[in-house]
């Protein structure tokens, strides 16, 4: 099990699409991200995911849904090109204090998540 923040801003706030629809993904094609496509095929059943809100000016992340990888099914629909099933299980409005880091991955659309007190804040608030 692994933890993975990914940002979903395409060119509007699709959080509470992906929160609908239960699923979570990315609008770039495969041939402007090939990368993304192989993070959404690499995630396992049963990994965490959270849509995060990050801004480098703000001293917090503002997380929008925590959820569970519910398949290993791949999506593509009219609002992810290429993404996965998700078990929403918070889908509060939740902000955390931005941690003092080395590893700079908050401004990536997705990234695994490796800092202990986010990781912690996240299982907590599943």
């Amino acid at each position: 099990m692994a933890i993975y923040g990914i940002g979903a801003y395409f060119s509007s706030d699709v959080s509470q699409d992906f929160i609908t629809n239960s699923i979570v993904g990315t609008g770039w094609s495969k041939v402007d991200a090939p990368e993304l496509f192989q993070y959404m095929q690499s995630l396992k059943v049963g990994d965490i995911i959270y849509i995060k809100s990050f801004s480098p000016s703000s001293p917090d992340i503002i997380i929008k849904g925590i959820g569970i990888i519910k398949d290993d099914i791949l999506v593509a629909n009219n609002i992810v090109t290429c993404g996965r099933n998700v078990i929403w299980k918070n889908t509060k409005t939740l902000r955390i204090q931005k941690p003092q880091e080395k590893n700079n991955v908050r401004s990536n659309t997705m990234y695994e998540e490796f800092h202990p007190d986010v990781q912690k804040f996240i299982i907590q608030n599943i």
